[in-house]
């Protein structure tokens, strides 16, 4: 059994190399592939200074930046191993992460814990360690990802759109998954509910084996109109084409409304700096039942406390 851990990188040139190293420090991986997907900086280079010469690293270029979802298909049409890992370029992965995940039995996608180390205290903050404990595997349902990707203002950001699993390669295959091309925002939490929604036994164990750098400007922290909308197209295609319990459409319906809110928002800003304040709000009126959602989060913004420091480290799921 061999994991092939897919790393998509744009302009990474300062992190990439320990991400690689992580990955080929671990015995199970058979190959480590980096998609640059057409960086302005050397992230390339560095990416091929990382090799080992064990001859499990490949580095691609993209010509064009594509976004990390047509990079990592790019590297699962290009991989041969029985499971797949994805690990962003700012990241790392901890010592014996894949051995202690390949021991549990009867999965085809399985995610252990997420440190959380803010950019600022990278250098600062001793890594933590995978634990030797009992941290028993649960499965996760299509409900649990789904009332776990709804964010809460009150709440450090925590959505299970955040896990990194790893996945079994036949599975994906078999039901013809890869990841949605057309976003750059959700991308992760498209696919996931995509397995789960195909029958994917998805377990996650509390035992961390993933740190993942916060920094200011990253991908997963911005949240453009058009990748709002996106996202909120390719939910909504994926609801049309499958069959929900009640209580699972009912928490659908509480995620949707969520990013709708999102979404609605972030073009009322959009048009405010466009057109001015005045058309921007004749926009909003256009569609009545958006109105109260976006009022409430332009509300919670002006009512907002001051940003609490993040911790120097904090988990994605209970320990």
């Amino acid at each position: 059994m061999t994991v092939c851990v897919i790393i998509a990188a744009w302009n990474a040139e300062r992190t990439i190399a320990r991400a690689i190293a992580s990955a080929l420090a671990q015995p199970e991986v058979g190959e480590v592939i980096v998609v640059d997907d057409a960086s302005g900086d050397t992230t390339a280079a560095v990416a091929a200074a990382s090799d080992d010469s064990s001859g499990r690293l490949k580095v691609l270029r993209q010509e064009h930046n594509r976004g990390p979802s047509a990079a990592r298909n790019r590297a699962l049409a290009a991989s041969q191993a029985d499971y797949v890992a994805v690990l962003d370029a700012d990241d790392y992965l901890l010592p014996g992460r894949f051995s202690a995940l390949l021991a549990v039995p009867g999965w085809d996608a399985i995610a252990d814990n997420i440190a959380f180390i803010p950019e600022t205290r990278d250098d600062l903050a001793a890594p933590p360690r995978i634990d030797a404990g009992d941290y028993p595997a649960r499965l996760l349902t299509l409900g649990g990802l789904l009332a776990g990707s709804i964010s809460r203002r009150s709440a450090q950001r925590g959505e299970l759109g955040f896990l990194k699993p790893v996945i079994r390669r036949a599975f994906l295959d078999t039901h013809g998954l890869r990841y949605d091309e057309a976003l750059r925002l959700g991308e992760d939490f498209a696919l996931y509910i995509r397995l789960l929604s195909a029958g994917a036994r998805f377990y996650t164990v509390a035992r961390c084996g993933y740190v993942a750098i916060q920094r200011h400007g990253s991908l997963s922290g911005s949240h453009a109109t058009a990748d709002l909308a996106a996202l909120l197209g390719a939910v909504d295609a994926w609801a049309a084409a499958v069959q929900l319990s009640a209580p699972d459409r009912a928490l659908l319906q509480r995620y949707r409304a969520q990013l709708s809110a999102n979404y609605r928002h972030r073009r009322l800003l959009d048009d405010k700096r466009q057109v001015g304040l005045p058309r921007a709000l004749a926009r909003l009126l256009d569609e009545p039942p958006t109105v109260p959602l976006v009022a409430l989060r332009v509300l919670r913004d002006k009512l907002a406390a001051p940003a609490v420091a993040e911790p120097a480290l904090r988990y994605l799921l209970p320990r």
